[in-house]
């Protein structure tokens, strides 16, 4: 749980930067590559993660533009990176409009309440294992896998 907006805004830099590297490595004809067939592909994974980030952040009281059509996966990769950027830069801008108090308070989230603070670590949990998942996905695509987290085979 992060009790201070700072320890937050350090690792959703970090986050956001790597998901975007992730996000730049798709190519629209890659979309809709899953590991088998009826499974989540990666076009639909990265618009969840965009969708997940806006709805998280305005239930954390955050002003948050959301989408209009959550079950729609945009056909460009482009426009999914450039959603997923203008969503994170405005949940950074909420956040540093906050207080540290401000993170403790409490906040209802999912039929829960719980600190906005652990809020904002079950949105980072929650999109990075999904981001995982694409990784997977790129490589079976035969696309390049962006060394996030470090190098990948393609980095070394």
């Amino acid at each position: 749980m992060y009790r201070t907006t700072d320890d937050f805004l350090q690792d959703w830099q970090n986050y956001a930067n790597g998901t975007l590297q992730v996000y730049n490595a798709l190519t629209d004809d890659k979309l809709d590559q899953s590991i088998v067939e009826g499974h989540n592909t990666l076009g639909w994974l990265a618009w969840h993660i965009t969708v997940v980030t806006g709805a998280f952040g305005k239930q954390a009281g955050l002003e948050v533009d959301t989408v209009d059509d959550p079950t729609t996966v945009p056909k460009e990769a482009s426009e999914i990176a450039r959603v997923f950027k203008k969503v994170t830069e405005q949940i950074q801008q909420g956040v540093e409009g906050l207080s540290d108090d401000e993170m403790l308070a409490e906040v209802e989230v999912l039929g829960q309440t719980m600190p906005r603070g652990k809020v904002f670590s079950i949105l980072l949990q929650h999109n990075i294992h999904h981001r995982g998942q694409m990784t997977v996905l790129l490589r079976q695509a035969g696309l390049e896998v962006p060394g996030v987290m470090g190098p990948t085979k393609e980095n070394q």
